[in-house]
């Protein structure tokens, strides 16, 4: 575990050691912590430098959160100025693990379950010069980030995908649904996959992923 960043997170090391590698930051959900989607590193491709972060409020024991949440008979509310502080964390987090760990700041990933997909996407949305691409797990895009996306001229290179199951009860299939739309409309350049299963990860779900991350890495000659 380190501390010598602004978030609390873990490392998951490439194969082979090189001077700038590739960079993937995985981002959890409400309620978990940084343990939560180390575990996912070793599936991916191996010449990924991975850093699991840990989200910046504490509910309880081992359990974090990027923004307060409360599900309401008209929907879910949201804490936006806080998720407007994580944002900026975030990005600056980005920031100091390129420059700290010496990846390549051309191929850096970010990614996300749940609440982390959204952080994920609020992050690349707004910033979309920093990352090679974004993963999306069962997750939404805020409305509030809406007046502060970045030009379709500045979103057109931007890769993404997205995984969402047709069974979620928490986050159900229709944001995945809106966020397909929305980041199409956009001129993201998006891959977008649907499964049958609810609010996790499966080995279906991962190898999608996994699959693509693969494939950028070889675009940017990584």
């Amino acid at each position: 575990m380190s501390t010598a960043l602004p978030l609390v997170h873990r490392i998951h090391h490439p194969a082979v050691q090189r001077p700038h590698p590739p960079l993937l930051i995985l981002l959890h959900g409400i309620g978990s912590n940084e343990l939560d989607l180390l575990g996912l590193a070793p599936e991916l491709d191996s010449r990924l430098l991975v850093l699991s972060a840990r989200a910046p409020l504490t509910l309880g024991p081992g359990s974090y959160a990027w923004f307060p949440i409360d599900f309401t008979p008209n929907g879910i509310a949201i804490d936006a100025v806080q998720a407007e502080r994580s944002r900026r964390l975030l990005l600056d987090f980005v920031d100091q693990a390129v420059q700290h760990y010496g990846a390549h700041p051309q191929q850096v990933f970010i990614g996300g379950f749940s609440q982390g997909c959204i952080m994920s996407f609020s992050a690349a949305l707004t910033e979309p010069e920093k990352f090679a691409g974004v993963v999306g797990m069962s997750g939404r895009i805020l409305p509030q980030i809406r007046p502060l996306l970045a030009s379709p001229d500045r979103l057109k290179n931007l890769h993404a995908i997205w995984v969402h199951g047709t069974e979620d009860a928490i986050l159900p299939i229709e944001y995945g649904r809106q966020a397909r739309d929305l980041l199409l409309a956009l001129g993201v350049q998006l891959e977008y996959y649907e499964f049958p299963m609810g609010h996790w990860v499966t080995p279906e779900s991962l190898g999608a992923i996994r699959r693509w991350l693969s494939r950028r890495l070889d675009e940017l000659g990584a």
